[in-house]
Parts: C-alpha cells; structure tokens; sequence
C-alpha cells in the first residue's frame, strides 16, 4: 500500500494527513490544470538541485535515482506510477518533512525546490520559464502525470 500527505491550508497553516490513495485529491484539479509536462522548473533550478541531490539524497537513493536498498527510486517508473495524478505539492511536502532521513527538514524550501526540480528533469520532464514555487499552495495546483498527455 502506497501513502503520502495531503496537505490542508487552514489559516495559513499546514496540516498533514496520511492518505492510503494519493490519486483521491486529483479530481479536484481542473481538467486544464497544469502538469509537470509544462515547463515547471528551470534548468539552472535543476543544476542546483543535482548538487544537493548529490550531497543529501544520493546515498540512499542512488546517484543514478533508481533507489538503494533501503530507499525507493525517484526517476523510474514505479515513481512515476506511484505519483502519476497526484498534486506536486503533495510531492514536495512528502519529501520536505521526511527527507533526507537523518536530518528531515533539514533544508530550506528553496533547496527542497531545487531538488524536486532535479528529480523532475532526470524524469524528463520539459524545463520552462519559471522556477518551481517554494509555496506547497502554488505547487497544490500541479499535476503529477506519469505520461505526457
């Protein structure tokens, strides 16, 4: 059984609940919300996210991305499964307080930004215009889609 957080903004604050189904909050997105296929990241929030990847997540992760033995991968297709419907902000929180595991929260939402963005272009998703929003509000309105459309 797969889980993530769902993130609730009351008041500006953040609660996270634990969910068995990640997809269950992608039927509130518009058909026309944007999706990880349009450009959400920059290629130099990429360069910036390789090195931190490389300093905190590699160890466990893999420097490749396809996942150690204690850790899941992040750039092959059961990742992209895992995820496919749901929010990035879902994404981006689920790795924010969990991650890396000795020291979760241990980074800035900027560079937590710059490593999804890594993760996103060792997927290869298209880069764009604009860099991916550090505000998990923002990022609540991408769609993680597994395959483009």
């Amino acid at each position: 059984m797969k889980f993530t957080a769902a993130v609730t903004f009351t008041a500006g604050l953040v609660v996270e609940h634990a969910l068995a189904a990640p997809a269950a909050h992608s039927t509130t997105l518009a058909q026309g919300a944007p999706s990880v296929w349009d450009g959400v990241f920059t290629q130099d929030q990429a360069k910036r996210g390789q090195d931190l990847y490389s300093r905190a997540c590699a160890a466990c992760h893999g420097q490749d991305l396809m996942g150690g033995e204690m850790a899941p991968g992040l750039a092959d297709p059961q990742f992209r499964s895992n995820w496919d419907g749901v929010p990035v902000g879902e994404l981006f929180e689920r790795i924010r307080v969990s991650m890396p595991a000795d020291s979760p929260g241990g980074m800035s939402r900027q560079q937590y930004a710059d490593v999804l963005a890594f993760i996103f272009s060792r997927s290869e998703f298209p880069t764009g215009a604009a860099e991916l929003s550090t505000r998990t509000e923002m990022l609540q309105l991408i769609m993680f889609k597994a395959l483009k459309p």
